[in-house]
């Protein structure tokens, strides 16, 4: 097997190991019912993974990393402070509206501590990018003074509330765009006439 089979062969496991996880959740499904639904024997799902559980921390943190990609480059042209914490934040929100099977999962079966580690260095690198983001619209004076680190938190905060509201209360989800606004305007009137 040439190294680029190998790659579109992972590929198709964890895309179908996502969809076996949202359909069973982590505790029904199994290495062969992933097999079968990426078209490949179950010793060669062995060979890239070496347990259901090695799996699954393989899946989120392939999830993780390609949204981690997509912020980093949805982010790293733009100018205005101001539009490029709006875009973290609405990509946040619709990437976890779009991906929230392995949400569903995750909060139900595990709780969220499940690979905790691999999440904090997660939020941690992307805390990161929001507090460069901060700083860039505090130094340009676009953005008030501000305690960066906070700032970063609260708005992760916000994010993670968010997440959470998809497994427990789904009715409760807000807008990407008011949550931009309300996070970037705040709620008090500036121009008082």
């Amino acid at each position: 097997m040439n190294k680029r089979s190998g790659i579109k062969s992972k590929k198709r496991i964890l895309d179908a190991a996502m969809k076996v996880f949202a359909e069973y959740g982590y505790a029904k499904a199994n290495m062969r019912v992933i097999a079968k639904a990426s078209d490949i024997s179950i010793g060669g799902l062995y060979l890239y993974f070496k347990n259901k559980e090695d799996l699954y921390l393989t899946l989120m943190k392939s999830r993780m990393g390609d949204f981690a990609d997509k912020t980093m480059e949805s982010v790293k042209d733009i100018n205005d402070p101001a539009e490029a914490l709006g875009i973290f934040i609405a990509m946040s929100l619709n990437y976890a509206k779009k991906h929230k099977e392995i949400i569903l999962v995750q909060g139900r079966e595990h709780g969220f501590a499940f690979g905790l580690e691999m999440k904090r260095k997660f939020f941690k690198k992307q805390r990161g990018l929001v507090e460069n983001i901060i700083r860039q619209g505090i130094q340009s004076g676009v953005f008030k003074k501000v305690n960066v680190q906070e700032t970063a938190r609260i708005i992760f905060s916000v994010i993670r509330g968010f997440i959470l509201s998809i497994v427990v209360e789904p009715d409760s989800l807000f807008s990407p765009e008011e949550c931009s606004n309300l996070i970037l305007n705040g709620l008090i009137r500036r121009n008082k006439q």
